[in-house]
């Protein structure tokens, strides 16, 4: 299984920092879809990407589009608000070969309704509380993508750590 984060227009830089250091700890790839609201050279992306950032498999796209052609067997997961189902109700697929996407809009507006709408049996949500509007991107981000890993019981990924020891 094979890990891709995707941003479509993404506008703050730290969040798409913090989004890149993620997709480095876990050996996810990350996939920008134009326009962006910021220069990715910018500052404040590298810092919150920390040194992370030179070990990132990153890829830009001037459309959604383009990521469909390129990846036409890729299973698309649609993170929104607006979806019908929790994410996690969703089985991620396990197949060594399987390219999973999880597909996140811009900060202040969310991916493109008719986007939604084409592809509704793949939307999927965080749960939250009523009346509220959503949770930060990367933060997002990080709560779906460790599901779909918890799923694949974390392969590739070390799971114990060790405390030092202190002299």
């Amino acid at each position: 299984m094979r890990l891709n984060i995707v941003l479509v227009e993404p506008e703050i830089p730290a969040n798409t920092g913090n989004i890149s250091r993620t997709c480095s700890v876990i050996g996810a790839s990350l996939h920008l879809v134009h326009p962006l609201g910021f220069d990715i050279s910018e500052k404040a992306v590298k810092r919150a990407g920390l040194d992370y950032w030179d070990e990132l498999d990153l890829h830009e796209y001037q459309n959604f589009a383009e990521i469909k052609e390129k990846y036409p067997n890729g299973s698309f997961y649609y993170c929104t608000t607006k979806a019908p189902r929790a994410y996690s109700r969703v089985s991620f697929p396990l197949g060594s070969e399987e390219e999973i996407f999880l597909v996140f809009g811009k900060e202040t507006r969310g991916l493109p309704e008719e986007l939604l709408k084409e592809n509704l049996e793949s939307c999927i949500r965080i749960p939250m509380k009523e009346n509220k509007r959503s949770l930060n991107l990367s933060n997002s981000v990080a709560v779906v993508a460790y599901e779909v890993l918890r799923q694949n019981d974390f392969k590739n990924l070390q799971e114990e750590g060790r405390i030092r020891e202190y002299d």
